[in-house]
C-alpha cells in the first residue's frame, strides 16, 4: 500500500495563471507559501521564520474556481498529490515538483466583508473536488 497525500495551508504567492486547453480544458497553476513561525531557543538562539513556496496545479472545475475567486494574498486549503515531471531545455534536464490538487477550501474573511458583531465574519468556504466524492461504505458495514 501506498499513499501519495499532500494538504497545506498558506497565501497565494502571485495572481493565478489559468489557461485553457482542448476542448475548453482549464489549468490553473499558482504558488503557495507555507510558513513555519520562527522561536528563541531556551540559550537565547533565535530561530527566524521560514517560507517553503510550492507549485500548485488544479484542473477541470478547480481550475475555473480558482480563475473567479483565487487571488494574491488569497489564504487556502488545498488538499492533493506530489507530482515530480521533468523536461529538457538547452540540452540540460530541469525537474519541478508540483501539489496536484483534488480540493481547494478558501480561507479567511471575504475582501468585501465587513465587521459583524465587533468581530470578523468568516469566509463562506468555496470548496470542490477535482473527481466525485467516493461512495463508502454503508454504517453498517465499518469492519469495527
Amino acid at each position: 500500500m501506498s499513499i501519495n497525500k499532500a494538504i497545506l495551508v498558506g497565501n497565494v504567492g502571485k495572481e493565478p495563471e489559468v489557461r485553457y486547453l482542448e476542448k475548453n480544458v482549464a489549468v490553473a497553476n499558482f504558488t503557495l507559501a507555507t510558513t513555519e513561525r520562527g522561536y528563541t531557543m531556551q540559550n537565547g538562539t533565535q530561530v527566524p521564520d521560514r517560507t517553503e513556496w510550492h507549485n500548485v496545479v488544479a484542473w477541470r472545475n478547480l481550475a475555473e474556481i480558482v480563475e473567479k475567486y483565487v487571488h494574491k494574498g488569497t489564504q487556502v486549503y488545498v488538499e492533493g498529490k506530489i507530482q515530480t515531471r521533468s523536461w529538457e531545455k538547452d540540452g540540460v534536464k530541469r525537474y519541478t515538483t508540483e501539489i496536484y490538487a483534488e480540493t481547494i477550501q478558501l480561507l479567511g474573511k471575504r475582501p468585501e466583508q465587513t465587521e459583524v458583531n465587533g468581530g470578523a465574519a468568516p469566509a463562506a468556504a468555496v470548496q470542490t473536488s477535482a473527481e466525485p466524492p467516493v461512495m463508502g461504505a454503508g454504517e453498517d458495514d465499518l469492519p469495527f
